[in-house]
């Protein structure tokens, strides 16, 4: 069993930052996405970012390290798009197990690398599991409200191989993450459960949230207190709120949780909200700063960042985070 649970006791928990973000800084380009391997690919693959693990490795492990070094804890592997339903875009659904396995075995060695240099502060990897384009909830049709694009089973058969593949590569924990729609959450917890109860394994998991649209609920309707009671059933390490919303804009939604749940809290929040370029614009000490006003109120147990954060954004929240203690959990 890993020893996050002592961890997460002693100190506020550091996530890492935008994986995206980092990858774009190296601007590469179709050619560089093939590598050998893909040449002769029959479709553009230019921004699978999880083909990188194995076309890119060593600029996929850079990041990592990038962000173990500036004080991340757990960093999260290159797999938000790690399944055969996402991977559908580019003709990829039979690499799905390769490109999570691969993942998970270039953030493990990251990890390990630096737990070996600072054995009082062990490195955690997060599988990363993200919601996949297709929502189980609601029709993308318009005209046909009764439309269901994907069924409950087909994520939860999609999301058990990328759960199996990336025990296999090394994750400590699973993060199902950027959740829109709670009904694709709990495939991919179901999956989840299924895999642990087969391998007779525990695995802390930790699921993140995201809140739309300034009424403070989810794509699929939830208010904040709606998708915790939704997924408290299960025994999650956390529950939290990630992405669309820059720190200050998600402080509302953590203090509507905190005081209901004994899982620990999460928050990766955006560095801001995007200018007209679709950029983000937050330095890292204004986003620390808000943070900073998570922590006096001893809301959080692990912090990180989303879109548009690097590792300068995740120094100033590290260094800030060092300075607060934990909020307080029975686990």
């Amino acid at each position: 069993m890993s020893n996050i649970y002592t961890e997460i006791q002693k100190r506020i928990l550091v996530l890492d930052g935008a994986m995206g973000t980092m990858l774009q800084e190296y601007k590469f380009t179709e050619e560089d996405f093939r590598g050998e391997r893909f040449k002769e690919y029959p479709i553009p693959l230019q921004g699978n970012n999880d083909l990188l693990s194995i076309t890119q490795p060593e600029a996929v492990k850079e990041v990592h390290k990038k962000y173990f070094a500036a004080g991340a804890d757990i960093v999260e592997t290159n797999t938000f798009s790690g399944t055969t339903i996402a991977m559908a875009d580019y003709q990829m659904e039979d690499l799905v197990y390769e490109l999570n396995y691969e993942s998970a075995k270039i953030a493990k060695e990251a990890a390990d690398e630096f737990t070996a240099k600072e054995p009082n502060k062990p490195r955690f990897v997060a599988g990363s599991i993200g919601p996949t384009n297709r929502t189980a909830s609601m029709s993308p049709d318009v005209n046909d409200p009764g439309y269901r694009a994907v069924t409950f089973d087909e994520l939860r058969i999609a999301y058990k191989q990328q759960t199996e593949a990336l025990l296999d590569g090394g994750a400590d924990l699973l993060l199902v993450e950027t959740v829109f729609d709670t009904l694709n959450a709990k495939a991919a917890l179901f999956a989840i459960e299924e895999v642990k109860e087969e391998r007779q394994i525990d695995v802390p998991i930790m699921v993140s949230g995201t809140i739309t649209d300034a009424s403070g609920r989810t794509l699929s309707g939830q208010t904040a207190e709606a998708f915790l009671v939704s997924i408290s059933h299960l025994p999650l390490l956390s529950v939290g709120f990630n992405c669309a919303l820059g720190a200050n804009l998600l402080q509302p939604h953590l203090e509507a949780i905190a005081p209901k749940t004994e899982f620990a809290i999460s928050a990766h929040p955006n560095a801001g909200l995007p200018n007209a370029f679709g950029e983000y614009d937050e330095t890292p000490e204004e986003m620390a700063q808000q943070i900073e006003e998570y922590l006096k109120k001893e809301l959080i147990n692990i912090i990180g960042g989303c879109c548009g954060t690097t590792p300068k954004h995740i120094t100033a929240i590290a260094e800030v985070a060092a300075k607060y203690q934990p909020r307080k959990i029975t686990v």
